[in-house]
């Protein structure tokens, strides 16, 4: 039986084509410095690669260079929403623009220890979203692997780890609300627990703005993606003298909208709600949403230009402002 196996194109194959020599590829095809290749032998073999279609391994990239340029983002047991998926092709393509491969990977040490995962990918650095233990961050930096955590609210860091503020977030709700002269917030929290990372942070930001402002803590309340379970909350607040919600997300918010038409209410007159993210849904609302969205890309820079820092051991760079979290104010409050 013939062997249908397609053979990888090596560079023996395009010294061949080129009539030089493996060196020779090598210096040209990685522009090796303080080697003098004539201007007609380096067009010889990078056309002799193109013809080929010859691409290194990363495997043999890593050989020549000494290190990796894998960064393995190992993911939480998150549900794959719009933001998350702005933050993860904004970073794979911030890192790409510093010639960085972005490999993410769902992390649930149940399934499989972290450290099977990054010691089959051999990166160059792990970004972790949970906290790694001692003995995880010891191990990779005995193998020379960078690791760094970003993370979601927690108000004291350790060295390695990132601040990606969401208390700003529910501030920034509770702040908006209250200016708007609502006096008794509350707060939907979503009913996924695996979102509880983001959702606590959230909540205790709009906690810390009602007690800055000298109001009452939000009415806290789970609200699930269903109208008329959203609805029986909706009576709750309005019974407890909730004037205006803040949500964990635009989802949610939805839910409390749908909630609202479902008791003969509408927003902002009867109950004012706003969301995060600013999904395309949240423009498209009956009534639109009002929202807080941050700059995902801008985030993502910080991450990508961090991450490069700390694999080459300098300081990481200052990171963004405050400015790229804001309210977009639309009818619903």
């Amino acid at each position: 039986m013939a062997d249908d196996r397609v053979r990888r194109v090596t560079s023996a194959d395009v010294a061949r084509e080129a009539g030089v020599s493996r060196a020779t590829v090598s210096y040209v095809l990685n522009d090796t410095p303080h080697q003098s290749i004539p201007a007609e032998t380096r067009r010889r073999v990078l056309e002799a690669a193109a013809r080929l279609d010859y691409a290194p391994s990363a495997a043999a990239r890593t050989l020549r260079s000494g290190r990796s340029d894998v960064v393995l983002c190992l993911l939480p047991d998150w549900p794959v929403g719009p933001e998350v998926g702005a933050l993860l092709g904004n970073l794979s393509a911030a890192l790409a623009r510093r010639g960085m491969t972005f490999v993410a990977h769902p992390s649930t040490r149940e399934d499989r220890p972290i450290a099977e995962i990054w010691k089959a990918i051999t990166p160059a650095a792990v970004l972790a979203f949970e906290d790694l233990s001692a003995a995880e961050i010891a191990a990779m930096r005995a193998a020379g692997v960078a690791s760094l955590v970003a993370l979601l609210g927690r108000s004291r860091r350790r060295p390695g780890e990132l601040e990606v503020p969401q208390q700003r977030v529910g501030r920034l709700q509770a702040e908006h609300l209250a200016a708007l002269g609502h006096p008794r917030l509350g707060y939907a929290y979503p009913d996924d627990p695996r979102v509880a990372i983001f959702a606590e942070p959230r909540r205790d930001g709009a906690r810390a703005a009602c007690a800055g402002l000298g109001l009452p803590a939000p009415v806290s309340r789970t609200v699930p993606l269903d109208g008329a379970a959203a609805a029986a909350v909706v009576r709750d607040w309005r019974d407890a003298g909730v004037t205006a919600v803040c949500a964990y997300n635009d989802e949610v918010a939805l839910a409390v909208l749908a909630g609202l038409r479902a008791c003969g209410l509408t927003a902002p007159g009867d109950l004012a709600v706003i969301g995060v993210d600013d999904i395309v849904a949240a423009r498209l609302a009956d009534p639109a949403l009002s929202t807080v969205t941050t700059d995902q890309a801008a985030l993502a820079e910080y991450l990508a230009a961090t991450i490069v820092e700390v694999i080459h051991g300098r300081p990481a760079p200052p990171g963004p402002g405050e400015d790229i979290t804001r309210v977009v104010r639309r009818a619903s409050t």
